[in-house]
């Protein structure tokens, strides 16, 4: 079992990427991609996609969206192992060994069953489980998976998922418990400093709102959502709160604080939202133009991007097969021939 650290992201295939994205998940998780000093985990969690989207070819769509946009952006594959989850036959085997390992009572805790079953009682529903599948009910488990599989100490999260990593633990302790210490324990790696962008109409940006500015827009689709950002009814020259506005929120993921801080003066100087709506336009646009232009050339070449995919999955079953023969040992599915 290795002791160095060992990073894990997980990219669940349900949409388009989005400056949200961007700034929150995609840009730390490529500057730790560079960092030679720990072991970097990124998967695509295609399986995870089922619990919420039943549409084939849109998680066919995201899948090649999203592998672009990180390839797209400098994730780093020599020090990354990058492949897609559904590629790994060992998880979905490990999920059933760890099923048998997990307290329902347990998954009736996790947010997103409590949160069905709210709009199931919200909704006046007879059933409070109507609806919900076991994908849904399970989902903390199969995370769990895709976490013990790769021995992960760190996974970054934001703080609505902190949940599943203790879940994880929770669950990996009772494993080594009855079968002794084989599973590292991984810990949440919660960031103050992530950004939560919020969206076009001053929500939390998300596919679920419809809000969302797509990362690799072209230009001119680009600036009229841009245009379309939610401002109040401030004129030009009147002072205006950066501290309350989602345009100069936007402009500060992307700017360094000499830049963040020069918008911050013309917000007090009373800048017409326009106009500020104009420079956010054109700094964003510069500021992911090469990157789109990779992407551009990497959605149009499918066949380059599932070879990096493939490529990453055979780097991680060597970690992955190894460690299932060991927890297949461990709960007594053996090789007959091996025992007499």
């Amino acid at each position: 079992m290795s002791k160095r650290e060992v990073w894990l992201t997980g990219i669940t295939t349900t949409g388009t990427p989005h400056i949200g994205n961007y700034v929150g998940a995609i840009r730390p998780g490529v500057a730790s991609s560079r960092d030679a000093g720990r072991d970097n985990f990124y998967f695509l969690a295609d399986l995870h996609a089922l619990v919420k989207n039943e549409d084939p070819e849109k998680i066919a769509q995201s899948t090649l969206e999203i592998a672009a946009s990180w390839l797209a952006l400098g994730l780093d594959t020599d020090n990354t192992v990058f492949y897609r989850q559904s590629d790994i036959p060992e998880i979905p085997a490990l999920t059933w060994v760890l099923s048998s390992q997990t307290a329902k009572g347990l998954m009736n805790r996790a947010h997103a069953y409590k949160a069905a079953v709210q709009a199931n009682e919200d909704a006046g529903s007879k059933d409070p489980d109507k609806g919900i599948t076991m994908s849904l009910f399970g989902y903390p488990v199969l995370m769990a998976a895709d976490i013990i599989m790769f021995h992960a100490t760190h996974v970054p999260v934001g703080r609505d998922q902190k949940q599943h990593v203790e879940m994880a633990r929770d669950i990996a302790q009772r494993f080594n418990h009855h079968y002794g210490e084989i599973l590292t324990l991984p810990e949440a790696v919660i960031s103050d400093n992530t950004a939560t962008l919020k969206g076009l109409d001053g929500r939390k940006m998300s596919k679920s709102y419809n809000n969302t500015i797509p990362l690799f827009e072209p230009p001119k689709r680009l600036r009229k959502l841009v245009m379309k950002i939610k401002t109040n009814s401030l004129e030009p020259g009147e002072p205006k709160d950066p501290s309350d506005s989602t345009l100069f929120d936007i402009y500060r993921a992307f700017a360094t604080e000499e830049e963040t801080a020069a918008m911050a003066q013309q917000f007090a100087d009373g800048i017409a939202w326009g106009q500020a709506k104009q420079q956010l336009f054109e700094y964003i646009d510069d500021h992911l133009s090469a990157a789109r232009e990779e992407y551009d050339r990497l959605i149009a070449d499918p066949g380059h991007i599932e070879s990096v995919l493939k490529a990453g999955a055979e780097r991680a079953r060597e970690v992955s097969v190894p460690l299932y023969e060991r927890v297949r040992d461990a709960v007594g599915i053996r090789s007959l021939a091996s025992s007499s």
